[in-house]
């Protein structure tokens, strides 16, 4: 029987004097299978698997460059706050990713490329949104790695190991007033997350396949759908975050997310189907949406 699910004790390794992270690399991995899936369900729309990359070359850096804001904004006390070093916040490498601010900022960058590329945008994240779950699914593995997300302590089989740890080192360091390396045994939030991002995933690629939906209800049913179970993971994490009312600032944008896409999904089906312009491999000039 397991008594606990280990965590790593080092989150990378050394290629000379470069440290290569495991949460860079989860991260990486995600948006390699995002593009992938990206580019197989655009295939099914009509348009050119190339195309999905063409645009992630705009939507990637947007996101990375959102996710990271939103990080800084909501908690900026390592960066800001006493003893704080305004220069880490520029180390992304070091885990610190905001989805909400990813998804925010990666869509913009993905309207920018689907325009130049020549992709109706709300085709696009129709496409994508699968693949954007399936990414985030991935990229919490990152979090495992780097001993963070975890929530409240529980002794149940499937508690997880958690190390004091050193981030700018990526490895497992004594606790104060101990000989051990072991904080304690808590829920693995990161991981109920990560099932949930994978269930969503699913669930919105047999819905695509079995409903008629008007183009761009899909992602907004990922928006609506994403939160419903962050908001349960937020509720059971015990790490430290600011809190707006006694709740965790996530659990706010959570709710506010879900609003949205319920908006989004109502106004994207009031669409009329003539006005749902067809995807294909074409100059950005012959596409407006």
């Amino acid at each position: 029987m397991i008594a606990a699910i280990p965590s790593p004790t080092v989150a990378g390794f050394h290629l000379g004097p470069l440290l290569i992270r495991a949460y860079a690399l989860c991260i990486l991995a995600g948006i390699v299978v995002a593009v992938w899936m990206a580019g197989r369900r655009l295939l099914d729309r009509g348009g050119r698997a190339e195309q999905a990359l063409d645009v992630a070359a705009y939507a990637v850096p947007f996101g990375i460059v959102g996710g990271r804001l939103y990080h800084v904004v909501t908690t900026p006390q390592p960066y800001f706050g006493e003893g704080g070093h305004p220069l880490n916040a520029f180390k992304i490498w070091e885990g610190g990713l905001g989805i909400w601010g990813a998804v925010a900022l990666g869509a913009l960058g993905a309207w920018i490329g689907c325009r130049r590329v020549g992709v109706p945008f709300l085709a696009f994240v129709d496409a994508a949104a699968p693949g954007v779950a399936v990414a985030q699914a991935m990229g919490r593995w990152g979090n495992w790695f780097n001993n963070e997300l975890y929530g409240r302590p529980t002794d149940l089989p499937w508690g997880l190991t958690i190390h004091c740890w050193d981030q700018p080192g990526a490895h497992a360091v004594t606790c104060p007033g101990t000989s051990t390396t072991v904080l304690g045994t808590f829920h693995p939030t990161f991981l109920y997350e990560s099932l949930w991002c994978l269930v969503l995933a699913l669930l919105l690629v047999l819905l695509d396949r079995r409903t008629t939906l008007r183009r761009g209800q899909l992602f907004a049913l990922y928006v609506a759908g994403y939160p419903l179970g962050r908001v349960v993971f937020e509720l059971m994490r015990s790490d430290e975050a600011n809190h707006i009312l006694g709740l965790r600032v996530n659990v706010w944008t959570s709710a506010v997310v879900f609003l949205l896409g319920v908006v989004l999904f109502v106004l994207f089906g009031r669409r009329q189907a003539s006005t749902e312009v067809p995807v294909h491999a074409e100059p950005a000039s012959q596409h407006t949406e």
